[in-house]
């Protein structure tokens, strides 16, 4: 079978043309270049008829104009490939170099192209001069590669005026005024702006999919949120109906002892309970407790507050507070078993491990005072016996 596309064997990319090869080459500098049974891709957009060679072609044109239905006509397109490197390029550099050659004006008229395939493109919706100049500049292959041609000059501003070619007798003129070296020239600067936009286009197409990966990233982000504001609040949903549970649990027990008791009241025979006189009970009962004497705080009371009052100043510090708890303990417990040992019975201000344990804590030095230590010149915390506390 007639290989109908050329394939890259350094990358697999599969082309319609030689052409389109040495282009290929041109941009990628790849030459290793294979005939391929393998047709190209060809899905038209049924909307607006824009040919596209990939699946990324598609869905890039789906997420730019909305459109999502595509023909698959790469069968039709599929035709055994040409070996011989076409000439419309070099034909299209002499028609742009006429004006420039110095030759005398020619009557210009419009190109003859094939009228079965001027149809197809009226039909897919290209003006007639857009179709002319299509078919006329890819050399009259086919519809496929007018449609190419179009989508790559859609943005040339002669795209829809009628092209005007010289006589046949100016044409034979025109070309002899380019030398070889000229044509090559022109050649390369083709390749050389085609190579551009194919680079922007790519540019562009990558700047799509970085929208499309933050896009997808917020709406990531935004699901989560939404999910954890929803667990949030069914947990909330959840310990009210659990609060609401154990009321009416409490509700059903009291209502429950109140009816044992008095069912009790009625088997001895008692009168049931007046409901007035149970309430008014709280009252005395609050009068009396009021009328209490206050009994004043004892020094261990003190010292139990300080320490708690210590620990409450600290405590998002545990380790800190054990320490200071150990470094008093310490002190007292040193005093206590040696009262008579005059360098257990001073603490100096000035010492950092004590600054740093007790010191700067607040209640530290209040209970050291509590226990008997009392200040001297603000320079030393010493202990006096003959204050009430350790022996």
């Amino acid at each position: 079978m007639a290989g109908v596309s050329l394939k890259c064997g350094d990358c697999g990319a599969l082309l319609r043309s030689v052409q389109e090869a040495q282009d290929h080459a041109e941009l990628t500098s790849h030459s290793n270049f294979s005939e391929s049974t393998e047709a190209v891709l060809n899905l038209v957009c049924a909307t607006c008829g824009k040919p596209c060679r990939s699946k990324t072609e598609t869905d890039l044109h789906t997420k730019r104009t909305g459109h999502t239905d595509f023909v698959d006509k790469t069968s039709e397109a599929a035709k055994p490939i040409s070996l011989e490197v076409p000439k419309a390029t070099v034909d299209s550099v002499e028609a742009i170099d006429v004006d420039m050659s110095g030759s005398q004006p020619e009557e210009m008229v419009e190109p003859e192209v094939d009228k079965e395939l001027l149809k197809e493109l009226e039909a897919m919706g290209f003006p007639v001069a857009r179709a002319t100049r299509a078919l006329h500049y890819s050399g009259n292959a086919s519809v496929e590669a007018a449609v190419n041609w179009v989508v790559e000059h859609e943005n040339d501003p002669d795209i829809d005026e009628m092209p005007m070619v010289p006589v046949s007798g100016g044409g034979e003129a025109s070309k002899s005024s380019l030398t070889p070296e000229e044509i090559k020239l022109k050649a390369q600067e083709l390749r050389e702006r085609a190579r551009k936009k194919k680079e922007e286009e790519e540019k562009r197409m990558e700047r799509e999919r970085e929208k499309e990966r933050i896009r997808i990233g917020k709406e990531l982000l935004e699901a989560k949120r939404i999910e954890e504001e929803n667990e949030r609040k069914r947990i909330l949903a959840l310990r009210k109906a659990e609060k609401e549970e154990e009321k009416r649990a409490r509700e059903k027990i009291r209502q429950k002892l109140e009816e044992d008791k008095a069912e009790r009241r009625r088997r001895l025979g008692l009168p049931p309970e007046d409901p007035a006189t149970t309430k008014s009970s709280a009252p005395v009962v609050e009068e009396k407790k009021s009328m209490l004497p206050i009994r004043p705080a004892t020094k261990v009371e003190q010292m139990r507050e300080c320490l708690r009052s210590l620990k409450q100043n600290h405590k998002d510090d545990d380790a800190k507070v054990k320490r200071a708890f150990q470094t008093l303990l310490t002190y007292i417990g040193n005093v206590a078993k040696n009262p008579n040992e005059e360098k257990f019975r001073k603490i100096r201000l000035s010492n950092q491990t004590f600054q740093d344990r007790v010191g700067a804590l607040k209640g530290g030095l209040e209970f050291l005072e509590l226990c008997g230590f009392e200040k001297i010149e603000g320079v030393e915390v010493v202990f006096s016996a003959a204050k009430e506390g350790i022996p």
